[in-house]
């Protein structure tokens, strides 16, 4: 039987990878070509137990459709120093869900393209996405996405002797500070960043 869970882990991650490029599940034929398997039985054996496991359900068209444990990814059982190395092991621990890890409240969040290097001293760089929660309320400290002037910034909440600004994390750009009501459109809960390949 280990035989049978190793070969479903791969096909899983064959079926994981076309998914990312397709943004859609194979038939079961095309299941059969894309994985090398002959026979209609064996395709819906796996396609069995890969539901039985729960990566996979069908939907109301029959049609299979991947649940949120397909989109797992394995959380490594070490850390990684960013100092001095350490001895490395690559056993695997949990699985996680990105969504699972970033978004406490999926109806309240979006994510947002960042644009500009003001808050390039905080790891926040052109290009990256931020997970915004949206709130009305923040604390000093938190980054916030606020609307000033009608328009949107990403910056530092903050509180002085005058009352709330946004600050930059980067010296080259002025504190703001709002000539009128400050407008929060959420608080920055997390950050995505792509790295070319």
């Amino acid at each position: 039987m280990l035989g049978v869970m190793d070969n479903d882990q791969t096909y899983l991650s064959q079926l994981q990878d076309y998914y990312a490029h397709q943004r859609l599940l194979p038939s079961y034929a095309a299941i059969g070509t894309l994985l090398g398997l002959r026979s209609k039985s064996s395709v819906a054996a796996l396609v069995a137990r890969l539901k039985l496991q729960g990566y996979l359900d069908s939907g109301p068209d029959k049609r299979l459709k991947p649940t949120s444990r397909f989109f797992e990814r394995h959380l490594a059982d070490s850390s990684v120093r960013a100092g001095f190395p350490s001895p490395a092991q690559e056993s695997m621990g949990d699985a996680i869900t990105i969504d699972e890890f970033l978004v406490e409240r999926p109806s309240q969040t979006v994510l947002v393209k960042v644009k500009g290097d003001s808050m390039i001293d905080a790891g926040i760089h052109a290009g990256d996405i931020v997970v915004v929660e949206r709130r009305q309320a923040a604390n000093p400290g938190d980054i916030v996405i606020a609307i000033v002037d009608n328009e949107f910034t990403l910056k530092y909440l903050e509180q002085d002797k005058n009352g709330f600004c946004l600050r930059p994390a980067n010296p080259a750009y002025p504190v703001i500070r709002p000539r009128g009501h400050l407008e929060l459109f959420g608080v920055v809960t997390g950050l995505i960043r792509k790295y070319a390949n």
